[in-house]
């Protein structure tokens, strides 16, 4: 099964990383209001980049690494990924 780390964008602008299993219904969840709570006020949420990892262990790893970017990185690195 693949594990997913992916940022979201939210409704007042600013960003959410997260990881999953199950990235479709993860989104889906998110904008259901049931996700993390950082998202809940601020929905709707949208899926602006996604990185695929084969285990959970490492896309634990990312996830930390990207939460410690800039917004402004975490926008580069968004833009460059074409997604």
């Amino acid at each position: 099964m693949s594990n997913y780390v992916y940022i979201l964008s939210c409704a007042d602008g600013t960003l959410y990383t997260g990881w999953t299993n199950q990235l479709e219904k993860r989104v889906a969840v998110h904008n259901q209001g049931k996700g993390a709570k950082y998202t809940r006020s601020r929905l709707p949420v949208k899926l602006l980049y996604w990185e695929e990892y084969p285990d959970k262990g490492q896309a634990m790893s990312r996830e930390a690494a990207i939460k410690k970017l800039t917004r402004s990185q975490k926008l580069e690195l968004i833009q460059k990924s074409g997604t």
